[in-house]
């Protein structure tokens, strides 16, 4: 009697789909194991920007912004942030379970272990011919010298650490350079430059290709410094931001239904277009670096123009000012004072409950509204590629 052998006839239209079908779970499973397996431990943040993300620069170099900045979480102490509370790289800071950024130019009490924050206040990419203190004037501490002060940050830190004692348990070791997540949040200013200049919508137009040069110029030379991971956030709907609107009249059809100023949110528009194309560049050169596009434009502006959906009353008026429609003057701004009877007395007041406010003092947001931008970008929703914040050291998931 002859032994019958068993064989699969893999001809067969069922068998074949059968192992098909099989195939493409095993490799889904393989995927979802190593997607969820692959989080980044990113060991430090480097952040670079203006007042949207400065934790303490500016007012290291200038003086702190007093009293009400930092009351709803900060208070009694100095923050050194232009908002009621946290700023949105202090949430991403929270999300990676690392310690608050302590800004470079801050030396007092700073640790720098896990990372650092050179962005200040009024800073633009492009530097700028005016002074601080002028009128319409902007921050010294450019994109540029930003990147500068990096650069001798990272020198000094392998110079120092090799010294041993304090120095090891206050300065990040060589290899977290290249572990590190690299946060940008720069851009607005150098729109905002143009318009204190009395510069026309396409003249503005016309410099931002210069104004993207530099910031790639920057990215590249990070990356030759061994930076491979980048977080880099467009610029917002400054069109809707009380100080835009009030030093610079637009006709009244040129304000859309949220009450912003349409020209401006449309020059803001054409930057981020400009800005996404530069860091399509960016991949195409930097072959090793994982570049996340953050379109945090978008759900800015589905902040203001729906604020009462999304559990906020008031959407462009500030917080924190003194008189006129949007509570902003820029002659006496949040936490200003004028001498009444002889007595020093604060004008310049906080609302009520900011939480409910999106707009903290007719330039930044709430430390409410930059949580509830947070919560919408650290899924990846809102990015290119879209790679959520905990996996943004990845080129490809």
């Amino acid at each position: 009697m002859t032994e019958r052998k068993h064989v699969i006839n893999m001809k067969h239209p069922l068998m074949s789909t059968f192992w098909i079908v099989l195939f493409y779970c095993s490799i889904i499973s393989s995927y979802s194991v190593v997607g969820g397996s692959s989080k980044c431990d990113f060991p430090a943040i480097y952040n670079f920007g203006d007042s949207n993300s400065d934790t303490g620069g500016l007012s290291a170099a200038f003086g702190q912004p007093g009293y009400p900045y930092g009351e709803s979480f900060f208070f009694p102490h100095p923050a050194g942030r232009y908002s009621d509370g946290r700023l949105i790289v202090d949430f991403i800071a929270e999300k990676l379970d690392l310690p608050y950024l302590n800004a470079f130019l801050d030396a007092v009490g700073s640790n720098f272990t896990h990372g650092a924050n050179f962005a200040t206040a009024g800073s633009t990419i492009r530097p700028q011919n005016t002074t601080l203190h002028q009128p319409g004037g902007f921050s010294p501490f450019s994109l540029n010298v930003q990147f500068y002060q990096f650069n001798d940050f990272q020198r000094r830190t392998e110079i120092f650490r090799k010294k041993g004692g304090i120095y090891k348990t206050l300065l990040p070791k060589a290899e977290d350079f290249s572990r590190a997540l690299y946060t940008f949040d720069i851009g607005q200013n150098d729109l905002a430059s143009g318009y204190f200049q009395n510069m026309s919508i396409d003249q503005v137009k016309a410099y931002v290709p210069d104004v993207l040069d530099q910031f790639k110029y920057v990215v590249k030379n990070i990356y030759d410094k061994g930076g491979r991971s980048f977080w880099i956030h467009n610029t917002g709907p400054v069109g809707c931001l009380p100080y835009i609107i009030e030093l610079h009249k637009v006709k009244p059809e040129e304000y859309d239904k949220a009450g912003c100023a349409i020209p401006y949110n449309e020059v803001a528009k054409f930057f981020n277009r400009e800005l996404k194309s530069a860091v399509v560049q960016l991949r195409e050169e930097l072959h090793s670096a994982a570049i996340t596009y953050v379109d945090v434009y978008s759900v800015k502006y589905s902040l203001i123009s729906q604020a009462r959906k999304n559990g906020f009353k008031e959407h462009l008026r500030a917080c924190c000012g003194h008189g006129g429609k949007y509570n902003y003057n820029n002659k006496i701004g949040c936490g200003g004072k004028a001498k009444i009877d002889g007595k020093e007395i604060l004008i310049g007041k906080p609302c009520k409950d900011p939480s409910v406010v999106v707009n903290w003092d007719g330039v930044h947001l709430t430390q409410a509204a930059n949580k509830w931008v947070f919560d919408k970008i650290v899924d990846g929703s809102f990015s290119d590629p879209p790679i959520p914040l905990n996996m943004a050291c990845h080129k490809h998931l």
